[in-house]
C-alpha cells in the first residue's frame, strides 16, 4: 500500500506488471524504463534464470512532481509468470497500488493467460487486499502477431468489467507507455481518495499523468 509522508510531503507508490510467463511483462517494463530514462540514469535491475526471463522482479524507481506540493515516487516491478514461482508472485504483490496485466495475444495462450488472471485473484486476497480496490489496466501484448487472438475475444474473456485496455507490441514500444500513464492516473487518484488529498479543480492522476507525459516528450 502506498505511504503518504506528510512531512516531506512525498507519496510512494507500487506498480505490479502481471500475466503469464513469456507474456511480455519484462519487455514491457523495459520499454517505459527506455522511453523515460534513455540515458540509463536510473537502473533496471533484472534478475533472469534460464528458465525465464525474470526470477523475481524487475524494479524501476521513478521520481515524478513535485506537483500539488507532493512528490510522487513510483516503484514498478515484473513478477514471474510460471506456476511454481507462485510465492514469490503473492510477495511481490504485497502493498501493491495498481497491477498491469500483460495478456499474451497468441491463440495458444488463452489457458496461461486466464490461470494468471485467477492467481492474481488469489494472491490479492491472500496479502488481505480487495481485487475490487485496486485499478487494474489490462495490456493485449504481442499484437503484431499475423495470428494473434482478436482483441474482442482477449476482451470479452479477459475483460469482463471493461477496465482500461491497451493493444501493445512491447518488444517496439508500442502502447507501453499510453497504459503505465494510464495507470499511474487511476493509482493516484486511488491513493488521493484513499487519504483525501485534493487539490482545487484537476484531479492529481491528471497532474501525474501530465508528468510522464511531459518527460516523455523531453526525452
Amino acid at each position: 500500500m502506498s505511504v503518504v509522508n506528510t512531512r516531506e510531503r512525498t507519496i510512494n507508490t507500487k506498480i505490479v506488471y502481471y500475466g503469464p510467463g513469456l507474456g511480455g511483462k519484462t519487455s514491457s517494463l523495459a520499454s517505459v524504463h527506455q522511453q523515460l530514462d534513455p540515458t540509463g540514469e536510473t537502473p533496471l535491475v533484472k534478475l533472469q534464470t534460464d528458465e525465464e526471463s525474470t526470477l523475481f522482479f524487475d524494479y524501476l524507481p521513478l521520481a515524478l512532481g513535485p506537483f500539488d506540493g507532493y512528490r510522487l515516487k513510483i516503484q514498478a516491478f515484473t513478477v514471474p509468470g510460471q506456476v511454481k514461482y507462485n510465492l514469490t508472485r503473492r510477495y511481490v504483490l504485497l502493498g501493491v497500488d495498481a497491477v498491469i496485466f500483460v495478456a499474451d495475444s497468441l491463440p495458444s495462450r488463452m489457458g496461461d493467460n486466464l490461470e494468471s488472471l485467477d492467481s492474481l485473484r488469489e494472491n490479492l486476497e491472500a496479502n488481505g487486499i480487495d481485487p475490487a480496490s485496486v485499478p487494474l489496466v489490462f495490456q493485449w501484448n504481442k499484437r503484431d502477431l499475423p495470428d494473434a487472438t482478436p482483441i474482442e475475444t482477449m476482451a470479452g474473456r479477459l475483460n469482463p468489467d471493461f477496465k482500461p485496455a491497451f493493444s501493445t507490441c512491447a518488444i517496439r514500444d508500442l502502447g507501453t507507455f499510453d497504459a503505465f500513464i494510464a495507470t499511474t492516473r487511476a493509482m493516484v487518484d486511488s491513493v488521493a481518495r484513499r487519504y483525501h488529498l485534493s487539490n482545487q479543480g484537476e484531479s492529481l492522476g491528471e497532474i501525474a499523468a501530465r508528468h510522464l507525459a511531459s518527460r516523455l516528450r523531453a526525452n
